[in-house]
């Protein structure tokens, strides 16, 4: 049997842990067989480390696999560039205008569009990019806002608050690139997750791969032939230390300990020559990056006090603050005004609540007094999964094995998406709950959602569904009581809602529910959730929720897996669950 070196079994885990087969791992290392990968990946626990992905997350990494591959097939180039388009679409930019942007590079370089018959680079390798190769893809590929961003490069801070999917992430990458190739700067990119940081990666290796056709290799981090290193970190994890660069921090608003992020970014960009780009969508004043956006840092330690403008008309096309910070509003409507025709804004608004909308769209912060959550507890609860998780394997036909699981359903209304919620109940009492899965659906028949409920049965050991059968949530209930007889019908009434919210207060507030931090979809929603009271003056919770708007759906369809859980878990005789083996 093949002796192997340690060198050779951590390129196989960097490979594994990257979603590669065993196949693939082996023909790149030149092993003499896949058995020896399993047999590794089963000793080191590999799996263990594997973690729940996003969609964005999920293209990312496979598309960097593929690209990263030696010896490509037709299929992966085919598969490549599909990957490639939907991850355009995920940040919000025009296929044709990057394919655009594709052939006017190859046309600068004198080739034709496909490139074929150029010999292959040295790893690496970035000297013949030139400045106006770059110059012209940049002016093709992005929008107004974006050139705006990039003639502001040279702030040595910029603090960006901007509307969803404008690709403000698939431009910084962008950026970054660019810098570092031009300088030979590094650069760092923080991000709340580990799998949300690679992102970044993924445009960047996308980047190369289209328009320079430069295969970009690094595990850790990548190295340009510069010297130039860009490197992928989280705020949770023990990587987010002792480097040094520009730095990016994407969705500051809804990071934990800002104070601690903010620290992190200082000894990176300590340096004069560094730069620190901020950039998120709001949430509330009360949250810890506010402080820095709105002046209170600066004004902190000085006598006399100085007022900053914060409006949207004084940001609109950026100001240099007193702090010397270089401020940027961009609402959606900005971004349409200046060449974005991506979006249906009518139907946006549909599709979300007044507070929603102007919130994910028009950059306007949440009223944290309104709702019956606070921020700070919300975002205790975000985790990096990649660091904090080691039972959960993600492309296993049974994720989470044979350790149960509660499922919450909540149902749509005209314009709005339903929710599904796979939570892991803690194993032993007083521990922790988990968000394992998390899907949202718009536009889809009843019977389509209880599809997707039933494909969850069979791959997790499901113990528990609840499911909202009011109004529209019974045909759902109905079908998913055909195949799990066992099911929990919850109808709406003030009782039910004031048991739903005390229940989800108790967990959020104790800190006994986790979920990974790329999710900011859940404490949006559960932000949106505040108290009212009926006609009878009776105080009941309610989230914008009307028959046309939107409301806080993933929110509740969590509060319905929780509510397998009784108010008063003291008084439980036995353990919540049990793995069963």
């Amino acid at each position: 049997m093949a002796t192997y070196s340690d060198e050779i079994k951590t390129a196989a885990k960097l490979m594994w842990l990257r979603r590669m087969s065993a196949r693939e791992i082996a023909d790149q290392l030149n092993l003499n067989n896949a058995r020896v990968v399993y047999q590794w990946a089963e000793k080191g626990n590999w799996e263990a480390m594997l973690q729940h992905e996003t969609v964005e997350q999920a293209t990312s990494r496979r598309l960097i696999g593929l690209i990263e591959k030696p010896q490509k097939t037709k299929e992966d180039f085919t598969e490549i560039d599909r990957l490639s388009n939907l991850l355009d679409k995920l940040a919000g930019i025009e296929v044709k205008k990057a394919r655009a942007a594709k052939e006017k590079a190859a046309a600068s370089r004198g080739e034709r569009g496909d490139g074929k018959g150029k010999k292959k680079k040295p790893k690496n390798d970035i000297s013949e990019i030139t400045a106006e190769q770059l110059e012209a893809i940049r002016k093709e590929l992005f929008y107004e806002y974006q050139h705006r961003w990039h003639e502001n490069k040279d702030q040595r801070t910029r603090f960006i608050l901007k509307s969803r999917q404008i690709g403000a992430t698939y431009y910084f990458a962008w950026e970054a690139l660019e810098d570092a190739i031009l300088s030979g700067d590094n650069q760092v990119f923080l991000s709340a997750s580990r799998s949300q940081a690679e992102i970044f990666k993924a445009y960047i290796i996308k980047f190369a791969r289209e328009y320079f056709e430069l295969e970009l290799k690094g595990a850790d981090f990548i190295e340009l032939s510069n010297g130039a290193e860009l490197r992928f970190v989280s705020t949770n994890g023990r990587t987010a230390q002792g480097y040094h660069g520009h730095f990016y921090a994407d969705e500051v608003f809804w990071i934990p300990d800002f104070e601690n992020t903010n620290n992190l970014a200082s000894g990176m960009a300590t340096h004069k020559k560094w730069r620190r780009t901020y950039f998120s969508v709001p949430s509330v004043k009360s949250h810890g990056a506010y402080a820095m956006w709105g002046g209170e840092n600066y004004n902190k330690e000085r006598k006399d006090k100085v007022d900053f403008v914060l409006s949207h008309k004084a940001l609109k096309k950026g100001l240099l603050g007193p702090d010397k910070i270089w401020r940027n509003i961009v609402t959606i409507k900005d971004a349409e005004e200046q060449g974005c025709d991506l979006f249906d804004i009518e139907q946006l608004k549909i599709e979300n609540s007044t507070p929603a909308f102007n919130n994910k769209y028009m950059c306007a912060f949440m009223e944290a007094g309104l709702s019956v959550f606070k921020l700070g507890d919300l975002l205790d609860c975000s985790i990096d999964s990649e660091e904090i998780w080691r039972d959960f394997k993600k492309d296993k036909e049974r994720p989470y094995g044979n350790h149960p699981v509660w499922i919450g359903y909540d149902p749509s209304r005209s314009g709005d998406g339903a929710a599904v919620i796979v939570i892991a109940p803690p194993l032993k009492p007083g521990g922790k709950f988990r968000v394992l899965e998390k899907i949202v659906m718009r536009n889809r028949a009843w019977q389509w959602q209880a599809e997707r409920i039933k494909e969850l049965t069979e791959k997790y050991n499901v113990q528990f569904i609840g499911v909202d059968c009011t109004g529209p949530g019974h045909g759902v209930y109905e079908m998913v009581q055909g195949f799990f007889p066992g099911v929990t019908p919850i109808t709406y009434g003030i009782s039910t809602k004031t048991n739903l919210v005390l229940k989800a207060q108790d967990v959020i507030e104790s800190g006994r529910v986790q979920w990974d931090a790329e999710h900011t979809d859940i404490p949006q929603a559960f932000m949106q959730i505040h108290q009212t009271t009926t006609g009878n003056d009776q105080i009941t919770y309610a989230a914008n929720r009307t028959s046309t708007t939107g409301h806080a759906d993933v929110a509740w369809a969590l509060m319905h897996a929780l509510s397998n859980e009784p108010l008063n878990r003291k008084k439980q005789k036995t353990t919540v669950a049990f793995a069963s083996n």
